[in-house]
């Protein structure tokens, strides 16, 4: 199992979502910005770093939102999902093929990569009304 690390970034009532490139598995699905962690690193120093590189911005990590486990034909994953903030910068896109701002009732309209479907429906439900 590859532990993964993303980020649940909020700008008011809109987080962000990240676009994969066409040529990586699952290429053009919709995912949260993060990536794998590196040995001898934490999940909070894995998230800072995969959010420089990915989108040039610092961000603090803060609580985990939820971790999932998914499997899939060509890796199996336990994704750890953190509250985060940007704390410097503006988002840029160095790896991915773009970047939206949307707010729950936005989920719906975007493919999003299989591992991120609980999280969507945690999402919608802590933030409905």
């Amino acid at each position: 199992m590859v532990e993964v690390v993303a980020g649940l970034v909020w700008r008011g009532d809109k987080f962000m979502i990240c676009q994969r490139p066409k040529h990586k598995a699952r290429g053009l699905l919709w995912e949260f910005v993060g990536g794998k962690v590196e040995r001898g690193e934490s999940r909070e120093d894995a998230l800072i770093r995969e959010c420089k590189e990915e989108l040039d911005v610092i961000v603090k990590p803060l609580d985990v939102f939820c971790t999932v486990d998914h499997v899939y034909p060509d890796i199996t994953i336990r994704l750890i999902l953190f509250n985060a903030e940007i704390v410097s910068g503006t988002p840029k896109l160095l790896e991915h093929a773009d970047l939206k701002w949307i707010t729950a009732g936005d989920i719906d309209n975007y493919q999003f990569c299989p591992a991120d479907k609980e999280i969507l429906e945690r999402i919608k439900c802590s933030t409905a009304r």
